[in-house]
């Protein structure tokens, strides 16, 4: 202690880095922090012999520049000694006080090489405080040093000493045993220290702390988390242990190795089915649902959840569930409820039977719908929400377990009972003011359409109550208010709002959906009723507004629109003439102009792939067998679109397109359509035909050669994939790998289009397309002896026998098809060897034009040879002049008349053999002297002068008689 004099009045204290010490005033106002301590006298007494009172006073350079301790390790063998020696073991005070001075020795972390020891004595501490009490604060002493660093001298010791780092944690969770309460909550304590470390008091010369994550990893390796939950049942009785123990689970459930342990020893089972246990605090309830959050989410999510599922936990999820909901107030209460909500919707998507035998299910669906449907049931006599966040999402999550309990047809009375479906038409209205409904617009605009989404998987279980609350009525009525012009703009903030912002596309796309999953049940009451109704042609009218909204914006929530639309139509239409008569020629306008939609946009990903496909259905079901239909299809020339969508090529929709062709063949207006049409490169439609075969047949592995014949007689349509499938024998009412074949591939259906065609004189094809047109003819055949052998071998693979007339029969029927296999293969050996014979001959006949242009050039060249020879050779020229001589005389006639006058046409003596003759070449008069075609030219009645030798006119010239 340092000692400074009396400060003297009017100065200011002295600051700094150094301790400074003020003299004790005479009436001294300020009290120290601890007594001085002195070595003769005390405070009182240094104040009573007027001595001055010195104060040392620490500041923060003195904290941080704290001097190491020296530390010297402890002998714990000795002192574990003292339990093991038959002759200290009774020592109990001796015992006592050897583990407090252990405990003080300790007091800044224990050494990590110490803690086997360590963990050994506490050990046997522990075990002795059942009969003397006296161990229970050295226990809680050395426990609480358990949530300081462990120490460390070297850096390799935390992976030298991990192992029995990770024991003597796990062993820590065992003294949860030890009976007493005290212990029990400091190591609860100590436990959650690890998240939170405490320093250590005073450095240490020669050691350090461990890593802040070191004993967090070390429990998990040492299973801590799994041992703390298996403590659950020796703290049930004792509520302080227990929220201390869950406070520590919910610390260590933020990991996923830690909430796989407590998952493997029944966390969500242990935890849940104690949710109601007394609590006046309601920490019980609170972190027992974090706990069961975290497993949720980080855990292994099934075997959680299959915990959960037992019937004793939802009994308890159910009371408190209950309980919150209808005596709660605080709003932590009620967000609490809501966890609770989304725990028991997990669980009810994995097991739904336990909750409707607890009777939570049937709860739940009157929660659901009590604020919409009057009930006397007390639980809901004097419930009312209030309309703030936390009840609006209760709402919406009990709208979601509708939905998942509607997954189970076992829930479909409590449904009925519940009155689900007319709560839920409650929602499908036109939207009134604001404050009617005491919902914000916006929220209550996320309700309407969650309602009208719920009503969309549970309406189709309960076609009869949608029937009783007039649900096409009502949906076609909130159509037409969405189609309308009106005020209302839609917000489109929430998940089901997608697109509708500022108008009422989400309306309209739910309620089509909802509308689409009734339709689709097939009832026919329902459709008869929407015929009745005018639905045809209301949906008519809204497609066409939708689709001039489409061209405007390419929105992918409008395109789904369309295609609920025709989808509608389609189910309503497909069995009924007199409803495909009233879809008319309006539906007909608009199928065509949809089937016209530019192919680039199919792989768009917006959803034309879906709306053309959702279009040709449509042509399947609401044109297809209504020849008026039919006929102005025709005549709109649809069947060119429709070819012209299947020269497209595109595999996913072959199938279909060949499908409604072979549909439009019945009618004989057709055929013409079909033959007259022309694709890319003047390609015609019995080309396209054979080309889809062709690539069908390569896809499927059918074995053929280069020019397309049958190689394998026997199974002349069967592809390497139906060969690589083992033959295994089917019931009678299954179909066949052969049969089932017809439906999976087009070939098929080119069979059928081809049937109505003809398979003769077809425009367009080539010699090699008639070798496949071959095969095409012959595929019903080809198909029946496929189906005959498949059915002996299966017989043979049943190890079944047939009598001797069947098998006889069998033999025949396989003969005759390899025979029909075997004629075809010949004839179309016969086509190929005559098409190469044409080629052979064409080729031939172009190899003579060739020859005859060369010989022609050759006499052109000797032509001109004989012409040089008679300019540069006068003897060659003579004889030449002989030769034409002769050649004219020769072709003149011998005989002549008498009195025939000769003229010579010859001019003697000439050494040319051009033809000569008085001949008079006369060349046209010049334009300059007759003045030009449009002149006077009636020169005889004119006198006209010559002036320089040329007939001009004179302008001076009188005419004279």
């Amino acid at each position: 202690m340092l000692l400074v004099p009396p400060r003297t009045p009017g100065k200011a204290p002295i600051t700094g880095g150094s301790p400074v010490l003020f003299p004790a005033m005479p009436a001294p106002q300020e009290v120290t922090r601890a007594p001085v301590q002195s070595s003769s006298m005390t405070l009182t007494e240094a104040k009573q012999n007027g001595r001055p009172v010195v104060r040392l006073l620490v500041t923060d350079t003195d904290l941080v520049q704290k001097e190491p301790v020296q530390f010297r390790p402890m002998d714990l063998e000795r002192v574990s000694k003292l339990f093991e020696d038959p002759f200290s073991k009774d020592f109990i005070e001796r015992q006592v006080k050897a583990v407090k001075k252990v405990g003080k020795h300790y007091y800044n972390g224990i050494l990590l090489k110490d803690l086997p020891q360590m963990m050994k004595l506490l050990n046997a501490s522990a075990s002795k405080i059942e009969d003397h009490r006296d161990f229970i604060d050295p226990v809680c002493d050395i426990v609480k040093l358990f949530g300081l660093p462990f120490l460390k001298e070297k850096m390799s010791d935390e992976v030298t000493y991990a192992q029995a780092v990770a024991e003597s944690l796990s062993q820590l969770g065992c003294l949860m045993r030890v009976p007493s309460s005290q212990v029990r909550i400091q190591i609860c304590t100590s436990v959650a220290s690890f998240y939170n470390p405490q320093s250590t008091k005073l450095p240490m010369d020669g050691f350090q702390p461990t890593n802040v994550t070191y004993k967090l990893q070390m429990a998990e390796v040492g299973g801590l988390a799994e041992t703390l939950v298996l403590s659950l049942a020796v703290v049930e009785n004792n509520l302080q242990e227990k929220l201390a123990l869950l406070k520590v689970l919910q610390l260590l459930s933020s990991t996923t190795e830690n909430c796989k342990l407590m998952a493997r020893a029944q966390a969500a089972c242990r935890i849940c089915s104690r949710l109601n246990d007394s609590d006046p605090s309601g920490q019980l309830l609170f972190r027992s649902s974090e706990i069961l959050w975290n497993l949720l989410e980080n855990g292994p999510k099934e075997d959680v959840i299959n915990q959960l599922s037992n019937i004793e936990c939802i009994y308890s999820l159910k009371d408190s569930f209950v309980r919150l909901l209808t005596s709660s107030n605080r709003n932590s209460d009620r967000q609490m409820r809501n966890d609770l909500l989304v725990i028991a919707t997990l669980i009810a998507e994995n097991s739904r039977p336990p909750m409707i035998e607890s009777g939570f299910a049937k709860q739940l669906i009157l929660f659901a719908t009590f604020s919409e449907v009057k009930s006397h049931n007390p639980l809901v006599k004097s419930l009312k929400l209030l309309h703030n966040h936390e009840d609006f999402e209760m709402k919406k999550l009990l709208f979601n377990m509708l939905v998942v309990l509607s997954k189970d047809l076992s829930t479909v009375q409590l449904l009925c009972d519940g009155k689900v479906v007319l709560a839920l038409f409650n929602y499908v209205k036109a939207n009134e003011k604001h404050g009617v409904h005491d919902w914000p617009a916006a929220r209550y605009e996320d309700l309407q359409l969650h309602a009208i989404a719920t009503l969309t998987s549970v309406a189709p279980l309960l076609v009869e109550d949608y029937m009783t609350c007039q649900g096409n009525t009502r949906i076609l009525l909130f159509l037409e208010w969405c189609c309308s012009q009106d005020s209302f703009f839609g917000q489109g903030n929430c998940f089901h709002g997608t697109g509708g912002r500022g108008n009422k596309h989400a309306q309209m796309r739910y309620s089509l959906r909802l509308l689409r999953s009734v339709v689709s049940v097939g009832d026919e009451a329902v459709s008869q009723d929407l015929c009745d109704q005018g639905a045809i042609s209301q949906l008519l009218g809204i497609i066409k507004k939708i689709m001039a909204s489409a061209e405007a914006h390419n929105d992918a929530v409008l395109l789904e629109i369309q295609c609920d639309l025709l989808f509608i139509l389609s189910a309503v239409c497909e069995t009924d003439l007199h409803r495909k008569e009233l879809f008319g020629t309006e539906g007909v306008d608009v199928v065509l102009k949809l089937l016209k939609t530019d192919p680039t946009r199919f792989h768009s990903g917006l959803g034309h792939n879906k709306l053309i496909f959702c279009t040709l259905d449509c042509v399947w079901s609401c044109i297809i067998g209504c020849f008026s239909s039919e006929d102005y299809f025709l005549e709109k020339e649809g069947m060119f679109i429709i070819l012209d969508l299947l020269a497209l090529n595109l595999k996913s929709m072959n199938n279909l397109v060949l499908g409604i062709l072979v549909e439009f063949c019945d009618n004989p207006k057709t055929l013409p359509h079909i033959t007259t049409w022309r694709g890319k490169n003047d390609e015609t439609a019995p080309k396209l035909l054979v080309q889809l075969w062709k690539q069908d047949e390569e896809e499927l592995g059918v074995r053929r050669d280069q020019y397309g014949r049958i190689i394998d007689a026997k199974r002349p349509l069967v592809g390497q994939l139906q060969e690589d499938q083992e033959l295994i024998p089917m019931p009678a009412s299954s179909y066949s790998i052969a049969v089932m074949e017809v439906a999976e591939n087009i070939r098929a259906k080119i069979y059928s289009v081809f049937s109505k065609l003809g398979f003769e004189n077809l425009p367009g094809l080539s010699a090699l397309d008639y070798v496949t047109l071959s095969i095409i003819s012959r595929y019903l055949d080809f198909k029946v002896g496929e189906v005959w052998c498949e059915l002996a071998a299966e017989l043979k693979a049943e190890s079944i026998r047939p009598v001797t007339s069947d098998q006889e029969a069998l033999d025949v029927i396989e003969s005759a098809a390899e025979n029909i296999s075997k004629l075809v293969a010949a004839h179309q050996t016969e086509m190929i060897e005559n098409h190469q014979q044409m080629e052979l001959m064409e080729e031939q006949q172009k190899y003579a034009e060739i020859k005859v242009n060369n010989k022609q050039q050759e006499i052109v060249l000797k032509t001109w040879d004989n012409f040089l020879a008679r300019t540069s050779n006068y003897e060659a020229l003579k004889k030449a002049k002989r030769l034409q001589e002769k050649s004219i005389e020769s072709s003149r006639p011998k005989a002549r008349a008498q009195n025939a006058s000769v003229h010579p046409t010859q001019i003697p003596n000439l050494n040319t053999t051009v033809p000569c003759g008085p001949v008079v070449t006369v060349e046209s008069t010049p334009t300059k002297l007759t003045g030009g075609p449009l002149a006077d030219t009636e020169l005889a009645l004119r006198r006209v002068p010559i002036r320089g030798g040329a007939l001009q006119k004179a302008k001076g010239v009188k005419m004279m008689d």
